[in-house]
This record gives C-alpha cells, sequence and structure tokens, in this order.
C-alpha cells in the first residue's frame, strides 16, 4: 500500500474512488477523446469501469476495517476473550490479498490472539473469504468458463473478462474439483416436484469412453493396456486406442406424457406418407435430470438414477419405463437394481439401435447407393414396430438363404438377427406404442456427446480421475439447469466448513 493511497484511505475510503471517476470522466471529454473511433473510446470506458468498481470495492474494505478496529479497540479483555475463545490481545493491520472478478484488492482486518493460540480474525468469518485467495465470485465465473471449453480457452476469457490474469491453470483446475464436492449433498436434499400418477417415469442409462492417464485408468483397462503390443512406432492403431479410454456411466431420469402412435407414425410405408394425416407427436420429455461418473462404477449411477426416480414416485404408482441399447451389463445392473427396490419396470429397446442394425444388415442383399435398401429398411422396422420382431428375423434369414449368400455375405444379417434374438423381450413395440411410451433413447445419447465428447473429448486431452469427474458433474449440474441454486448450496457449505459454529444446524435445501 503506497503512502498516498494510505492517506486517502484514511481521510475517506471511497476518495480514491471518487477521483479516478472524475479523472475519467475528464480523459472522456478532453478535446483529443472527441476526435477517437467509438472502438478506442468504448475500450476505455470499459477498462475504466472496471477498475472503478475495483476502487469501491476496496474502499468498502478499507471502511469495514476501520470500523471493525474502533469496535474492538472499545472492548474490554472480557468482552474480547467472548468474542475470540480466549484471545484478548488486539493487533492491527494484518492484510491478506484476495482476487475478484475485478480485479485484486487487499483486505485490512485485526487479529485476536493468545499465546499457544492460532490467530483469530474476527472479519473473516463476518466476511465469509475463502481460505484461499480467490473470491467466491471468481470462483464462480473459473468454474463456468472451464467447464465449458479448454482450460487454456478458459484462462482467456477470464482474463478478458478481469482485465488481468487473475488465475492460473493449476489453480484453475484446483477450484473446479473444490467447485464439485457439493453436487451428491445437493441432490440428496433436494425433493423433486410431484407428478401426476398418470405421468410417465423414463429411464435410460449409457456409456461414453474418456482417454485418461495412464495411471488413472480401472485396473482391467491398465493390465490390456500393458499387455498391448504396439503395431506403429508413430501412432496408435484402432485396438491400443480403446486401451487409453475409461468408461464413464450417464443416466437420465424424465417425466413425460403418454403418446399413443402407430407402426407408420414412425416409419413411412413404402411409397412414402399421404398428405391426409400428419404424423403423431410422441411423448415429450420434462424435468430432466442426468447424472455422470467416471470415478464411479455402472451400478452406482444406475442406482442414483433409480434414485431420483424414487424420488419423484416413492409408491411407485407411475409407470417406469426404461430405455436401453442392448448392452448386456447395463440390463443386469437394470434388472438388479429395479427387483432390489420391488418396483416393476418396462424395459424397451431404443429403435434407433435396431434401425442401424437393419442398415448394415441391408447391404446383405443392396449395394450401398440402391434405393430399394431404404423401402427394405422400412419394411422389416414396420414389421418389428407392429410387433413381430421374430417375424423379420425369419424374413431376413429365408431371404439370405434364397440368394444363396455365404457366411461372410450374410454376416451382417446374421449380427442384426441375434442381435433381435437376444432381445426379444424387450422389442415389443406395438404395446409400447399403444400405452404412448417413448422407444428411443435420443436423449441419454446426446448427453453422451454433449456432456462428454464436447468438453472431456476434445483434441489432445488426457484426464485425471478427479479432474475428469469435477469437469463431468458440473456440466450435468449445468446441464439440469441446477447450477444456480447449487452454488447458493455449496457457497453456503463452504462457509460453515470455514466458520463452524457449536450451534450450526445443517443446511437443508427446499426445492
Amino acid at each position: 500500500m503506497t503512502a498516498g493511497y494510505a492517506a486517502a484511505a484514511a481521510a475517506d475510503p471511497f476518495d480514491r474512488a471518487a477521483s479516478f471517476l472524475t479523472c475519467l470522466i475528464d480523459s472522456l471529454s478532453r478535446p483529443e477523446a472527441l476526435l477517437l473511433s467509438h472502438e478506442r473510446v468504448e475500450e476505455d470506458a470499459e477498462n475504466g469501469a472496471r477498475e472503478l468498481a475495483r476502487l469501491l470495492l476496496q474502499g468498502h474494505f478499507d471502511l469495514r476495517a476501520r470500523r471493525e478496529e474502533a469496535e474492538l479497540a472499545a472492548l474490554d479483555a472480557g468482552g474480547r476473550a467472548a468474542l475470540a475463545a480466549g484471545r484478548t490481545r488486539l493487533e492491527k493491520e494484518h492484510r491478506r490479498q484476495l482476487a475478484t472478478v475485478v480485479g485484486p484488492v487487499t483486505i485490512t482486518r485485526c487479529a485476536l490472539r493468545a499465546p499457544g493460540l492460532p490467530n483469530c480474525y474476527p472479519a473473516d468469518q463476518v466476511l465469509g473469504l475463502p481460505r484461499e485467495r480467490h473470491s467466491l465470485g471468481l470462483r464462480r465465473l473459473v468454474v463456468l468458463e472451464a467447464v465449458r471449453g479448454s482450460y487454456d480457452h478458459a484462462l482467456e476469457a477470464i482474463e478478458r473478462r478481469c482485465g488481468a490474469r487473475a488465475v492460473g491453470k493449476r489453480q484453475a483446475e484446483q477450484l473446479v474439483r473444490a467447485a464439485a464436492v457439493d453436487i451428491a449433498a445437493f441432490y440428496a436434499a433436494r425433493t423433486p416436484d410431484p407428478a401426476a400418477s398418470t405421468t410417465l417415469l423414463v429411464l435410460s442409462v449409457d456409456g461414453k469412453g474418456i482417454v485418461m492417464r495412464p495411471g488413472h485408468l480401472r485396473e482391467a483397462t491398465r493390465k490390456a493396456a500393458e499387455r498391448a503390443m504396439r503395431t506403429f512406432r508413430t501412432r496408435l492403431s484402432t485396438g491400443e486406442k480403446t486401451c487409453r479410454k475409461r468408461m464413464a456411466a450417464l443416466a437420465v431420469v424424465h417425466d413425460a406424457d403418454p403418446a399413443p402412435r402407430r407402426p407408420h407414425d414412425i416409419i413411412a410405408p413404402p411409397g412414402g406418407r399421404t398428405t391426409r394425416r400428419a404424423p403423431r407427436k410422441g411423448p415429450k420429455a420434462r424435468a430432466k435430470w442426468l447424472t455422470a461418473s467416471v470415478q464411479h462404477d455402472a451400478d452406482q449411477v444406475i442406482a442414483a438414477a433409480f434414485d431420483e426416480a424414487e424420488a419423484r414416485d416413492p409408491q411407485h404408482h407411475r409407470c417406469w419405463v426404461v430405455l436401453v441399447d442392448g448392452a448386456e451389463y447395463q440390463l443386469e445392473l437394470i434388472h438388479a437394481e429395479a427387483a432390489r427396490r420391488g418396483v416393476t419396470i418396462h424395459v424397451v429397446l431404443d429403435i434407433v439401435h435396431v434401425i442401424e442394425k437393419l442398415w448394415a444388415a441391408s447391404r446383405c442383399f443392396h449395394t450401398a447407393t440402391d434405393p430399394d435398401a431404404e423401402t427394405w429398411v422400412g419394411a422389416k422396422a414396420a414389421r418389428i414396430l407392429a410387433g413381430d420382431a421374430l417375424g423379420a428375423v425369419s424374413g431376413i434369414r429365408a431371404q439370405a438363404d434364397r440368394l444363396g449368400l455365404s457366411a461372410d455375405q450374410r454376416a451382417a444379417a446374421n449380427r442384426a438377427c441375434r442381435y433381435l434374438e437376444n432381445n426379444a423381450a424387450y422389442l415389443h413395440y406395438d404395446t409400447a406404442l399403444a400405452a404412448g411410451w417413448p422407444i428411443a433413447s435420443g436423449i441419454i445419447e446426446g448427453a453422451a456427446r454433449h456432456l462428454v465428447a464436447d468438453r472431456l473429448d476434445i483434441t489432445g486431452s488426457r484426464w485425471t480421475v478427479p479432474g475428469a469427474e469435477a469437469v463431468l458433474t458440473l456440466r450435468a449440474l449445468i446441464s439440469n439447469g441446477d447450477f444456480p441454486q447449487y452454488w447458493i448450496f455449496h457457497t453456503h457449505r463452504e462457509r460453515e466448513r470455514l466458520y463452524p459454529r457449536p450451534d450450526q444446524h445443517n443446511y437443508e435445501l427446499l426445492a
């Protein structure tokens, strides 16, 4: 602190801000400023406004410091001891730096001391100051920017906002991790909005790989990576790439009103649709809730999704629909979780996966550019949607036999048939459409791209488990639209951790 600044603060904590504002107005009203382009004037005004905000913030802290000093000096030893757990000695002019969204400021406060005890700073608790030098406002900005794009881009955006490099890359990573610590507690304390018993309760799960640093792979993947032989010296082959990833598990829960449909609302009949009747719309998702984790296994993420579903329907009065892509391990976990909770679920195989299998099978009978391939896929899909999946399987195999295809030529068709047979229990689309259930898992597929691919799969990124988990859970939180509420909850919990009170009660979030 310079002598001039100290003198100004002693006279009036806001004198320096007032002087700066006067100078800024004078600078923008000079004759030479009237000749500048609007871009230059805008930049000068923006920089000046930021510095003015910093000086106002500094003046406020200086004013509080002056009043705190007077109040503590007026207390006798007994009053100080009661305030600071036996500390009676008063020391003034203790300073600490605080990095804020408008720039660095200095906070001056008094210390209450006693032999053998750490200093007590009453102002720190009153202000709710964090342990580190970054303000909660700056932390919030770091979190929002860092989960949106790379850390390098986040730091550039923060520098543009704050006017200077307010935080380093490693510090930003640490702040993001610290910001995610209360997400589980936040959702545990939240009460979802109730819904009518006729409202569908829809769950879906998926997985997405994230490239990890070698020490953060799961044990089986790490051992597979060690066994893998390098095919090329300068790049990884296809098999070697899979040994660099750790699978993140994702789940979504949402409400939807039933929307009955017919097969031709999903797949156009041969020759196309007429204009006499528009296709009926499917169920529209609302109150979506996403969760994801790379640290925890799929069983824990699926259990969390069931927890959310039970919070919405504790008496199991609603119809639970679970959309899957056919992964056996996911199906086993879903059925085990449903049995453990005693809830009846209706499992539906994602129709998009089915159609993709049919397109692959169509290459056994049509060339890639043959328009008849689309008709073939449409006819088979319509038959499956009508509830005759095994009939479609028989038709595909009979066609392959009739054409005398070899084992290699019919391999894709055989894979599609096995896929349909293995998941026959989940292909009752006639029942699903009549009941108005969703039959496509586009929400979870989109979440896998949005939550994971758009941020954690950017070029060159390799993650640790704590770093990936923090970014992933924060992105899910933001996608759910819960970040503003969560930040209030998190800052309250952070303050309780730093400044606990003997009569402190647990903080509960009211939905």
